[in-house]
């Protein structure tokens, strides 16, 4: 349980003013159909984090277990730093597919996920934690957690959020869960 518990709090604090984020509020504010929206971002981010799950768990297996050990360390770290930095959404993404809302949304998700920091961490998450299917369902619901409110509730929730605050809560938690691992050791 508890890589399912750590991966939806990793990404759900994560994904607080990320830009995956700001693209829920755009799609909502296009097509004005939430739960198409919802959907697609369900399965976008089932397919990009199961595939950087699934790369997380081949690393795990191919590397030696100290090596592992600071990596994750390290990327962690990483992550927290980079959770620091604000999010700004490119006019190319800002602009979804031609497509229906629930496939724009998917296409769009999936793109805009990949490389970014909770795509990282799920690589991570999944490289720590096991089963595996506990931290796509964890990043997944995480995603969700941060983005089915902005999707619902529109421009009014996303501009009453703190995000410097968000930022740096994200920043710790990351930060915490690398020293964690510097500390304790990858979970057996």
């Amino acid at each position: 349980m508890d890589a399912l518990l750590v991966s939806t709090l990793a990404v759900a604090v994560a994904e607080i003013g990320d830009k995956t984020q700001l693209l829920a509020l755009l799609l909502a504010a296009r097509y004005r159909k939430p739960w198409p929206i919802i959907a697609g971002i369900l399965v976008a981010t089932v397919a990009n984090h199961g595939l950087a799950a699934w790369l997380g768990a081949l690393l795990t297996a191919w590397l030696h277990p100290e090596v592992l050990r600071w990596g994750v360390v390290l990327s962690f770290l990483a992550v927290a730093a980079w959770a620091l930095v604000p999010d700004k959404l490119e006019d190319d993404e800002a602009k979804p597919a031609r497509f229906g809302p629930f496939i724009a949304t998917v296409l769009a998700f999936f793109v805009v996920e990949i490389g970014d920091k909770t795509q990282v961490a799920t690589v991570v998450l999944a490289a720590q934690y096991s089963p595996l299917w506990q931290v796509i369902a964890g990043t997944t619901l995480g995603m969700a957690v941060a983005n089915v409110p902005v999707v619902l509730l529109g421009s009014k929730f996303a501009a009453r959020l703190p995000l410097k605050a968000a930022r740096w809560t994200a920043a710790a938690v990351f930060a915490a869960l690398g020293l964690w691992v510097a500390l304790r050791g990858l979970p057996a």
